[in-house]
């Protein structure tokens, strides 16, 4: 809950921000305020990932997908994600999130961010996503992709994130899935 207010801030500075492409980088600006801290008075690792789901907003809102996908009764969930810390983010330290699309598998999306500090990263992230209808099941990528227009010829998503993808996903939510621990 910490991140509503956040959240409706950046969603009121994306509606006055520049127009991006589907596929272009957005740059979303933050600074670490106390409420991201950890003990270890740095940003806390779960904060990156609260923020990163910010900058992804403000990429969809910017492109014209938000809207795009509202008005189809469409909406964005995150199937997995991982993370890379390189350095840590100080009280008050201001930083960008730099979000893009990387490509699409038969199922989902995927999307690469930065947590960057004057043109060095500090952390990165891949994210899969899927869509999902209001009225119930999933957004097929073909029929994204038919919203959204063409995938430009320099999208290429990476052979290792596609195997990633397949190597961390649960069973189907219709499949039983016991914690048993081996």
């Amino acid at each position: 809950m910490h991140m509503i207010f956040r959240t409706m801030l950046h969603a009121w500075i994306s509606s006055l921000g520049a127009r991006l492409g589907h596929y272009d980088v957005a740059v979303t600006r933050f600074r670490v305020l106390p409420t991201d801290l950890d003990l270890l008075r740095h940003m806390n690792n779960g904060v990156y990932l609260s923020i990163f789901d910010i900058g992804r907003f403000d990429l969809l809102r910017r492109s014209g997908v938000w809207r795009l996908f509202a008005e189809r009764g469409w909406y964005p969930v995150v199937a997995s994600e991982t993370i890379t810390f390189r350095k840590s983010l100080q009280l008050w330290q201001r930083f960008t999130v730099e979000s893009r699309i990387i490509g699409f598998d038969a199922r989902a999306v995927y999307v690469q961010q930065r947590a960057v500090v004057d043109g060095e990263i500090y952390a990165e992230a891949f994210i899969k996503g899927r869509f999902l209808r209001r009225s119930g099941g999933t957004v097929a990528i073909e029929e994204l992709l038919d919203a959204v227009g063409p995938v430009p010829a320099h999208i290429h998503l990476p052979e290792w994130l596609v195997r990633w993808g397949d190597d961390v996903k649960l069973p189907a939510t219709r499949v039983d899935a016991p914690s048993v621990w081996e």
